[in-house]
Formats: structure tokens, sequence, C-alpha cells
């Protein structure tokens, strides 16, 4: 088509062609800048800390225990800390799995549309409250009256785990085809069996990788374990009866310490806890990446 003064649309874009071609030259160069900025600054975080923490870490930093005030070389580690971490983070993901999966079930299965999308942004606003409220929240709820233990504590970081398990099942759930259902239901299946026997299998992959992501992100939380399970002893404690000691504080009280000592284990815990979630997130990609494989090969 051409205008009043006989220019045609592809004359006019040809006059324009060099100037987008420069302009998605620029885009180009500018993302790619973007992103080397970002792997600098994490190679730059990874180098920091490795060249602080690695000369304290060794194997009595996971299998002694703290020895507070001690006079000459004494050999301490924060071994309290290692298995208060494990047990915290084991339950929270006890407490937010399977919760975010029958929620994500619930929604994407048999909720109404406009239910469903209510709860959805409920999730995302969770998903963006910070850890510190949420530790404000449970100790108000839960330690106020009772005191604070491992429970307590596990709930706070579940609470934090819980939008990013539901969203990233729900994800997943959505990619599964719609035919595996209608196939099923055809056959004269219930819906319960056909979601929990024909469409929840299609989605470990994904569940999976939400839970790894999950567990990366609150394994280093600080902020709610100070009002849920903070007050503890120096001794290695298992019972989530109990405050529970974790890494994040114990790198926390060991950055306030006077002493280079206590810095160094700081360093060295922190090292441990920036391999595991370098660790947990390349396990996450990998099995994204499997989950998605297996969905695609089942369309």
């Amino acid at each position: 088509m051409s205008s009043m003064h006989g220019i045609t649309r592809a004359d006019m874009q040809a006059v324009h062609l060099p100037r987008r071609r420069a302009v998605n030259r620029v885009m180009e160069v500018l993302a790619t800048l973007t992103a080397l900025l970002a792997v600098a600054i994490l190679v730059i975080v990874v180098w920091s800390v490795a060249k602080r923490g690695a000369g304290a870490l060794d194997l009595n930093l996971v299998t002694k225990n703290p020895v507070p005030f001690a006079f000459g070389p004494v050999e301490q580690g924060l071994a309290n800390a290692f298995a208060g971490s494990l047990v915290l983070v084991g339950l929270a993901t006890l407490m937010a799995l399977p919760t975010g999966i029958l929620i994500a079930l619930y929604l994407t299965e048999y909720a109404p549309r406009a239910v469903r999308a209510g709860v959805s942004l409920v999730l995302d606003v969770l998903n963006g409250i910070p850890a510190i409220v949420i530790g404000i929240f449970v100790f108000g709820l839960v330690v106020v009256g009772r005191g604070q233990s491992g429970y307590a504590g596990a709930f706070a970081l579940a609470c934090l785990m819980l939008p990013l398990v539901t969203r990233s099942t729900m994800e997943v759930l959505l990619l599964v085809p719609g035919a595996l259902r209608e196939a099923s239901l055809a056959l004269g299946v219930t819906r319960w069996r056909t979601t929990l026997s024909i469409v929840l299998p299609q989605t470990i992959g994904g569940v999976l990788t939400g839970t790894v992501l999950a567990v990366a992100r609150v394994a280093g939380e600080t902020a709610p374990l100070l009002f849920t399970s903070s007050i503890v002893g120096q001794q290695t404690e298992w019972s989530p009866a109990h405050a529970l000691q974790s890494i994040p504080v114990a790198i926390f009280e060991l950055s306030e310490s006077p002493d280079p000592a206590d810095h160094a284990r700081a360093w060295a815990a922190a090292l441990v806890l920036l391999l595991f979630i370098l660790l947990t997130s390349l396990a996450a990609r990998w099995l994204a990446t499997r989950g998605r494989r297996r969905l695609s090969t089942s369309r």
C-alpha cells in the first residue's frame, strides 16, 4: 500500500532499517554486559568468601561444638549449628511440601478461575513479604507465651517455602497435557484418582525443582530464626522441642565477636552455606530440565 506521496511501506522500512539494526546491536551489547556483570558479582562473592573461609574449613568445623571463653588453642567448630540447620530445614520441608502440593492441586484442578486468581495473588504477595516480617508474625503467634523452639523456627521457614513450592507446582501442573486427563476420565477413572495417578506423577521433576529452590532460599535465612530459635546453648541439640542453633544465626553471632578466630569460623560457615546453595541451585536446574523433557515427550 502506498502513501499520498508515492512512498511505499517497504521504502519506509528500508529507510529505518539501519537505525533499527543499530538499536538492536546496542540492546544486545547492553544485555551481554549486564549478564557479565551478574556473573562477575557472583564470582567476586564466591572468591571473597572462599579466600577468607578456606583457611578455617576443616573437619572440626562440623564435628566440634563451640567453646565460649576458651583460653589457649582449643579445637572447636559449629557442629550444633549444622545439626540445628538440618533439623530446621528438614521440618520446614515436611510442613511446606505437602501443603504446597495440595494447594497447587486444588487451584489447578478444582478451583474456579476467580478463586485461582485470588489465591495466586495471595501467594505472590506472601512470596514478597520480607523474612523479618514472617519472623515477627511467628514470634507473636507461636513464641510469645511458649518460648522459642525448633518447631517455631521450622514453621517460620515453612511460611517462606510455601509460596515457592506452590507456585512451582502450579506451573508444572499447567504443563501437563489435557489429553491425559481426558483419556483417564473417558475410561471411567474418577477425577481425584486421575489427579493422583496420572497428573501428579508427571510433575515430580517440577515439584522437586521448586522444593530444592525453596530449601536453598530458607537455608540462609537469619531474621526469622532470630525471633523463633536463637536462644540456644553450645551443645548439639536434635530435639525440635528446644531452640536450635543454625548456621545463619551462628554466622551472625560470630561476626559480632571481637575474636579473629570467631571471624574465621564465620567465614568458613558462610563458605559451606554458599556451596550448599550453589549445589542446590544447580540441582534445581538439572531437575527442571529433566522435568521439561519428560513433559515434552508425553505430549
